[in-house]
């Protein structure tokens, strides 16, 4: 008996939670097969209401008759002095219009044939166009007809096909006409069986229309007689047909083509200073200079530290004169352009440099400015500053100049 019961499995049994899960299932699938349906419904339902909407609006149409021709529209002809295209007259088809030269078209180019037997827009004539209608010729000119052309007749002094150009009996003051290399033949051509000369761009046109010849503009004395101020910073040059604006030795054109700068021929190698000299820049060239500390006398004598600076030797105790003279002499150099307005006023600022406000610039009085230390200084450094000094003429901006002042700070306090 107990061999029997060996290869026994007891049947699967669900448990009460099993079958809730089931039933669960059975019903969301029952909701989505209900939903499903309904929407299948709804979709059949504007389905067949819109064939049956369709069904109606067809039964609505009269019946084509198979036997009846199609619809037209009536001919059209083509305008005196115009051409017409297209022959066809049915429902859709198009018909255009154009006019011979000399004459414009009045009403609609294009006309379209419309179902109920009509044609849209308006109806088409060429109406016969004047060339002198335009009033084309200038300075009191007469216009007289031709064949698809009209001409110029010019009053006395001017000439050209427009009457356009004056006939000079004293060159203008910006025309230069004493040398050949500013004079040119006009570019001539027969445009309708009447002559047309024009001048290339920086010429004008000089002379009668049967001896006309172009003479250069000057644009300099254009520019300077319409007083528009300068046309270059420094000069201006005119060529044939054109003008270049030039600086004086020294300086360089900018990308402009009308300012200068001055050239720095310190920085670029440019100079030939000697040995034991230094090449300071200045406006237009440079100078080698050599500054010398000042000439010893009684207790006082000074040594020179650097190519710009010189101290002054240690003093006797005893020397009141020799602790009252200057510790250290610098040296600097500030170009200025020639012919200041006078009076002219010079203002004096920091700008720049690493002071981190350790300085501020102060008037003492009308001609006396003062850099006044406002931060206790640890040596050794150095420190550039950057002053500024902006010029003025009856109160209005002329030029900037800036000067960097290098101090030497020590590492000791006496």
């Amino acid at each position: 008996e107990k061999r029997g019961l060996e290869g026994f499995r007891p049947p699967c049994i669900l448990t009460c939670m099993d079958k809730h899960q089931v039933v669960g299932v059975l019903r969301q699938m029952e909701k989505f097969l209900k939903g499903q349906e309904m929407r299948f419904n709804e979709g059949l339902r504007i389905m067949k209401s819109k064939l049956a909407a369709l069904q109606n609006s067809v039964s609505k149409l009269p019946q084509a008759d198979q036997s009846s021709a199609p619809t037209t529209c009536p001919s059209l002809e083509a305008p005196a002095h115009g051409t017409k295209f297209g022959s066809k007259y049915f429902v859709g088809h198009e018909v255009h219009f154009t006019c011979s030269p000399g004459y414009s078209l009045v009403g609609s180019a294009t006309r379209v044939c419309r179902e109920n037997g009509t044609w849209t827009g308006a109806d088409v004539t060429c109406k016969d166009v004047s060339e002198c209608a335009s009033n084309p010729c200038q300075n009191g000119g007469t216009c007289v007809e031709g064949v698809n052309q009209y001409k110029c007749t010019c009053l006395q002094n001017w000439s050209g096909s427009h009457c356009q150009h004056q006939t000079q009996t004293a060159p203008p003051e910006w025309s230069v006409m004493n040398d050949p290399a500013f004079s040119r033949r006009p570019r001539c051509a027969q445009v309708n069986q009447a002559q047309h000369c024009s001048c290339d761009a920086g010429f004008h046109m000089s002379g009668t229309s049967d001896n006309s010849i172009c003479q250069d503009v000057n644009e300099c004395e254009v520019y300077r007689l319409d007083q528009g101020g300068k046309l270059c910073v420094h000069e201006c040059v005119n060529v044939p047909g054109s003008y270049h604006c030039a600086c004086p030795s020294g300086y360089k054109l900018l990308p402009d083509g009308r300012s200068c700068e001055d050239v720095d021929e310190c920085l670029s190698q440019q100079h030939n200073c000697s040995r034991g000299t230094t090449c300071i820049n200045m406006g237009g060239g440079f100078q080698c200079v050599n500054p010398e500390c000042p000439h010893s006398h009684g207790d006082i004598s000074y040594v020179k530290t650097s190519a710009f600076q010189c101290e002054r030797n240690p003093c006797p105790m005893d020397s009141r004169s020799c602790h009252l003279a200057p510790k250290t002499v610098s040296f600097h150099y500030l170009s200025l352009p020639s012919n200041l307005k006078t009076p002219a006023t010079l203002r004096f600022g920091i700008v720049g440099g690493n002071s981190r406000s350790i300085f501020v610039m102060q008037r003492s009085d009308r001609q006396t400015g003062e850099l006044i230390l406002v931060q206790q200084l640890r040596g050794p450094q150095e420190i550039s500053v950057d002053v500024d000094m902006s010029e003025y003429s009856d109160r209005t901006f002329q030029a900037k100049h800036v000067a960097r002042v290098h101090i030497l700070v020590s590492p000791y306090n006496f």
